[in-house]
């Protein structure tokens, strides 16, 4: 399954909200500086969804595409 993902970092709190069914907005805690943001992102989506997250693109934008494995 693929979802876009828009970033909003340096956040007080870490949160997840659905915009629509492709499409999540997160807020990190961490700052977009050597690659710390990413980092939480797939820790906070691994939590998140039970299974494992790898960033497809927008490496250094905060809009990505992640995808998250089908199987366990």
């Amino acid at each position: 399954m693929k979802k876009n993902i828009i970033v909003k970092t340096n956040s007080k709190e870490t949160k997840i909200e659905s915009v629509d069914d492709k499409t999540l907005k997160v807020w990190l805690k961490s700052l977009p500086i050597e690659n710390k943001a990413n980092q939480e992102l797939t820790k906070v989506l691994k939590k998140f969804y039970k299974k494992d997250v790898k960033i497809l693109k927008g490496f250094s934008s905060k809009n990505k595409l992640v995808e998250i494995e089908d199987g366990n």
